[in-house]
């Protein structure tokens, strides 16, 4: 069931001890289950978040278009049967999904034509859909921009063709990736952004039969298919869930093991970790946090610029924002990537009096400690998350409104703090 305007009651203070499971990456989950839609059979997505609300946002869309999806919470795994894509009418457009483009390539392989809505979320800047046209004009199709939708058709069929992006984009990336997948032909894509999420689309692009190469960090081959096989595939885990935990566990004084942990994926981001003197002790898959990992029992003050990765990505920049708010000094993060995202910045700092400043591309923290309970709006996903964290950190309850904006990245979000001893209150 999708969860609209939840408020979160906070009591501040709980001290956090148990284990903690990274789930499935939403941002691998949600474009996995789009690119099933291609497919010719069915597909299996195992360690799949089946409870984020994007997820079921998505899902939502795919059964109301004519499409199967089984979900099994209990092994976290989900079945695709997408032969009757497409063959169902939609009169109502209004879906809350941020990658609606990525629906289009199953579309237009099942009907020949999509209607789509237009790319919601997170408003955190300007997202244009432009470069999207970009990807669909250029392999053939035919784009009319209605009230309510996007209209892609291919009256001539879709060809392969060279896609050189003017600037790199995830999401482009992506979009090209699916759609040139469902056409006979090589095409190439210049100035790819290639992220672990993208390159777990490809392998599994790649499982259902396409070929697809990789040259240096920004050129893709793909050659497509027109019958496309079944596929059991593996979500991987979340680095931006992972670093949520390290960050809580760091700055919550309990005692934490936080399990299934993607380090492949997040070398950097954890140097700069270990840089504010977090000492945390990891093994091959899990990292344990305890209050003797923080040297000299104080968080070092640092300096960071977030970007592309492999370094600290944008839905990272907030959780380092509250480790600098917890510093010994004055912290200072740059975002020249998402410059706007800082709106969550007024609403923390109701809980960190005149301890943070925030301009476009630029955070300032001013290491304070103990944050007091707030009433506070969630702004954006990762935002909230940041919210959430710092309200479990504070003295007095805290009160955060539309907190189902954090509920579309944390699978299982109340549960696993469950496990911790952790208890957050969600209500209507």
């Amino acid at each position: 069931m999708i969860e609209n305007s939840i408020t979160a009651y906070i009591k501040g203070g709980m001290v956090p001890n148990g284990k903690i499971r990274v789930s499935g990456a939403k941002n691998a989950a949600t474009k996995l289950l789009a690119a099933a839609l291609i497919s010719d059979e069915k597909i299996t997505l195992n360690n799949y978040p089946v409870n984020l609300v994007d997820v079921q946002y998505k899902i939502d869309f795919i059964r109301k278009s004519g499409g199967l999806v089984s979900i099994n919470e209990e092994t976290e795994s989900i079945e695709i049967d997408s032969n009757g894509f497409g063959t169902n009418e939609l009169l109502d457009y209004d879906f809350p999904i941020r990658t609606t483009y990525l629906l289009t390539a199953g579309l237009l392989k099942k009907t020949g034509k999509a209607k789509i809505p237009y790319p919601g979320g997170c408003k955190i800047g300007s997202r244009g859909h432009d470069l999207h046209i970009l990807v669909w004009e250029k392999l053939g199709a035919v784009i009319s921009e209605k009230e309510d939708y996007i209209e892609i058709s291919a009256p001539n069929g879709l060809k392969a063709a060279n896609i050189n992006f003017p600037i790199s984009t995830v999401g482009g990336t992506e979009n090209a990736l699916i759609t040139a997948s469902i056409i006979d032909g090589e095409s190439t894509i210049s100035n790819a952004y290639i992220t672990p999420e993208t390159l777990n689309l490809i392998d599994f692009l790649r499982s259902m039969g396409v070929e697809i190469g990789l040259v240096g960090n920004s050129f893709i081959r793909i050659k497509g298919k027109s019958y496309l096989r079944g596929s059991i595939f593996k979500v991987m885990q979340d680095r931006i869930e992972a670093i949520t935990w390290i960050v809580y566990g760091a700055l919550s004084g309990g005692n934490i093991t936080i399990e299934d942990v993607p380090f492949d994926s997040m070398e950097i981001p954890l140097v700069h970790i270990r840089d504010t003197g977090i000492d945390f002790y990891q093994n091959s898959k899990n990292i344990y946090i305890s209050p003797e990992c923080v040297k000299y029992g104080v968080i070092q003050p640092f300096e960071l610029a977030c970007g592309t990765h492999p370094g600290v990505i944008s839905d990272m920049q907030p959780f380092f924002t509250l480790l600098g708010l917890h510093a010994s000094g004055i912290s200072r993060i740059f975002d020249y990537r998402y410059p706007e995202r800082i709106q969550y910045c007024s609403e923390l700092e109701k809980m960190y009096h005149s301890s943070i400043q925030y301009n476009r591309g630029k955070i300032t923290a001013y290491g304070v400690g103990r944050p007091q309970g707030a009433i506070m709006h969630s702004t954006d996903l990762r935002g909230s998350m940041a919210l959430i964290i710092g309200a479990l950190l504070a003295d007095g309850d805290s009160v955060i409104h539309n907190a189902e904006m954090a509920l579309r990245g944390y699978n299982n979000l109340t549960k696993k703090l469950g496990t911790l001893g952790v208890e957050v209150e969600l209500t209507k």
